[in-house]
């Protein structure tokens, strides 16, 4: 705690000058970022719509200038409000006849109405997933004025996340700071009359008569297409795949049809790829194919990967093999940046996460941004995206607009998300009383509609009901996931060993477990806590994943922050240095062992080290491939192993050093394990 007092001060100042140059990833290529200089006022009495604050005549001169994207919580002049909030620049525009200009918000938190030119666009409810307008009627020749109020306020019932209605003291707050502002990319795209909306991508592996043995895999694609023309058209899609900039030859089978005027529809196609052309994507082996959608004059490019995750009995399967993987979960917080989430941040976080042995991430309660998932996509690493239901109570998951509100956003993560093969399931809400008839209700209900969007992921909910309420598996609404996702601080063994006996034939997946760095026996306690924990998980073969909490300390005004505003339950603190429980984590959850099997002295200066290396058949556990074992900037190959399997590597080593550093390097070059090998005549081994 004192390390983050000190350093706090001179991080936030430093932080508030990144969003002035900091690079946030838009996918579409053709997009004109609204991205620079906005002119920025506060509304704490909401008088900005009725006083018409978005004319373009309206003046200007108490209004501040703020570089957008843009967090006014973390904004010193703004630090800490919360209400409605106005933005606004111009921009010039040169209309061109037949084309269709849509406004896009990556998200805005919470409630967002937009004007252009003096007339409203519409409103949008939801703080983290995007949204869109048709704004082509709304633009003019020359210059434009856009216009932008956003209110942050989720400290009421009726919000997700929202206030709690137990009238509860301190329950209002949500577990993290409700940061408000235009905090993601917003962006203008130019269309034809005919356009694509979205392309959601189905690509599985073909089974033959054993896992996967075919080695062909099944593309299906379905294109949403938007004619916003005045006549009916009957479009024809074209498709061109690649992987690692190579084109793939494929024959598709199309449903043609036709789309009425100011209509949409989705449009199926189908092929099959090769075995020569299939390569299948994991967390080592992170394959990803390019896609080109052509709809007559437009085309979208996505990218997908070719992978299968299912459950069988009490394991979920990548790809057919068994996998168990340590997590963590994230939560979006800088200092100087609140919500934000520049491309750098997230290089940097998603490495150290990657680098500690974090690959299955239930990563927070609401949506990160996209370039998360193009990161995990990328680089190897298992997520499953949670929507905003945060403990919300039984009268508020019976209520229709509630239940309207979550689907609503849950619909636009899911559309967001369905094309990245990192995510392999969806949560539908975290911590409500599950055991109760509409915590049943909510369950059962949202997982079937969530099938209905996208089918091919696997379904489940973070509980905290499950440590000691359910006597019976029909006590407790986990009887409708696809696998089991506990919330569990302590007791580990015990608590574990109940749920499989109320659940015997579903995966265990510790959603949340972890201690606080401030406790009792500070840092050192978070050290002891893991190792207890693997010590208990390891005996449990149920087990699949455990994702700590948290990643990262952050900002909170929940009950239990501390007076500095800080929740320290993370591996690496709020400015991103690590604890000690970061290489306690990382050499834990590495899925190999190292140990000296012999050091043999030789002749002039030239020695032979043998390590065994062993693939962990516990937890973590999962196929070894491609792996290597890095010393003195030499690579060693070490041989494929399966979980519980060994190879032995004879090293040469150079010199008369008493101990020798080597690290195993995953094939996608992250390196998850250090240790210092002590080069004495006795076998003893020292982690770093």
């Amino acid at each position: 705690m004192r390390h983050i007092k000190h350093t706090i001060l001179l991080v936030f100042l430093v932080g508030l000058l990144f969003p002035a140059f900091a690079q946030y990833t838009i996918r579409d290529t053709k997009a004109i970022p609204l991205h620079g200089q906005w002119v920025f006022a506060m509304d704490p009495m909401d008088v900005g719509e009725k006083a018409k604050w978005y004319r373009e005549d309206a003046p200007l001169g108490r209004w501040n200038k703020v570089t957008v994207p843009h967090c006014f919580s973390v904004d010193p002049r703004y630090q800490f409000y919360t209400g409605t909030a106005w933005y606004r620049r111009t921009f010039p525009w040169q209309p061109t006849a037949g084309k269709r200009v849509l406004l896009h918000l990556d998200a805005s938190y919470y409630e967002t109405a937009i004007w252009i030119n003096n007339q409203k666009v519409g409103t949008h409810e939801g703080g983290y997933t995007p949204f869109q307008f048709d704004v082509t009627s709304f633009l003019k020749a020359d210059n434009n004025t856009i216009a932008i109020s956003v209110n942050n306020n989720t400290w009421r019932v009726g919000t997700i996340p929202g206030a709690k209605d137990n009238n509860e003291p301190n329950d209002p707050f949500p577990g993290w700071v409700n940061y408000g502002g235009l905090i993601r990319p917003i962006y203008l795209t130019v269309k034809p009359d005919v356009y694509v909306e979205n392309v959601k991508t189905e690509a599985m592996p073909d089974r033959d008569a054993g896992p996967l043995a075919k080695g062909t895999a099944t593309l299906k694609i379905k294109t949403r297409i938007r004619n916003a023309s005045g006549q009916a058209v009957t479009p024809k899609l074209a498709f061109r795949v690649e992987q690692n900039g190579k084109p793939i030859t494929l024959s598709w089978k199309q449903q043609p049809g036709t789309i009425a005027a100011n209509q949409t529809a989705v449009l199926e196609a189908e092929t099959v790829l090769k075995a020569t052309d299939v390569k299948l994507w994991s967390i080592d082996q992170p394959t990803l194919y390019d896609l080109q959608v052509v709809a007559a004059t437009d085309t979208v490019r996505t990218h997908f990967g070719i992978r299968k995750v299912e459950v069988r009995d009490t394991q979920i399967l990548l790809n057919g093999q068994p996998i168990k993987v340590a997590g963590g979960n994230r939560v979006v917080d800088h200092p100087g940046l609140g919500s934000l989430e520049p491309d750098w941040l997230v290089e940097k976080d998603l490495r150290l996460m990657k680098e500690a042995g974090m690959e299955l991430h239930r990563l927070t309660h609401y949506t990160p941004s996209e370039t998360i998932y193009d990161w995990a996509d990328r680089n190897g690493m298992l997520i499953i995206s949670e929507a905003g239901n945060w403990q919300l109570t039984p009268r508020e998951m019976d209520n229709d607009t509630i239940r309207t509100k979550f689907r609503q956003q849950f619909r636009e993560m899911v559309e967001r998300d369905w094309n990245h093969p990192c995510v392999i399931a969806y949560s539908v809400g975290n911590e409500y009383l599950s055991e109760q008839p509409a915590g049943q209700r909510w369950t059962k209900d949202m997982i079937a509609y969530a099938r209905e969007l996208d089918p091919t992921r696997l379904y489940t909910f973070a509980s905290m009901r499950l440590n000691t309420l359910p006597k019976k598996p029909e006590d407790e609404a986990s009887q409708y996931c696809d696998f089991i996702s506990t919330n569990t601080y302590g007791n580990h063994l015990t608590i574990l060993k109940h749920i499989h006996s109320l659940y015997p034939d579903k995966p265990i997946f510790i959603s949340e477990y972890g201690t606080r760095a401030d406790g009792k026996d500070g840092e050192a306690g978070q050290v002891t806590h893991l190792e207890k924990f693997l010590a208990d998980v390891r005996q449990l073969p149920y087990v699949v994943g455990a994702s700590w909490w948290s990643f990262n300390d952050y900002l909170s005004r929940h009950d239990g922050t501390n007076p500095d505003g800080t929740r320290p339950w993370g591996l690496v603190r709020w400015d991103r240095s690590k604890r000690p429980l970061y290489q306690t984590h990382q050499t834990g959850m590495a899925p190999v062992t190292i140990e000296k099997i012999s050091w043999e002295t030789g002749s002039e200066g030239v020695h032979t080290l043998k390590l065994r290396i062993t693939a962990r058949n516990d937890f973590p556990a999962y196929a070894i491939r491609n792996y290597s074992l890095k010393t003195n900037n030499k690579a060693i190959p070490i041989p494929d192993l399966q979980p519980g399997q060994q190879a032995d590597l004879s090293i040469p080593v150079r010199g008369f050093d008493k101990t020798l550093m080597v690290e195993i390097i995953k094939p996608t070059g992250f390196p998850i394990l250090t240790q210092t090998i002590d080069l004495t005549n006795d076998t003893r081994t020292s982690s770093r």
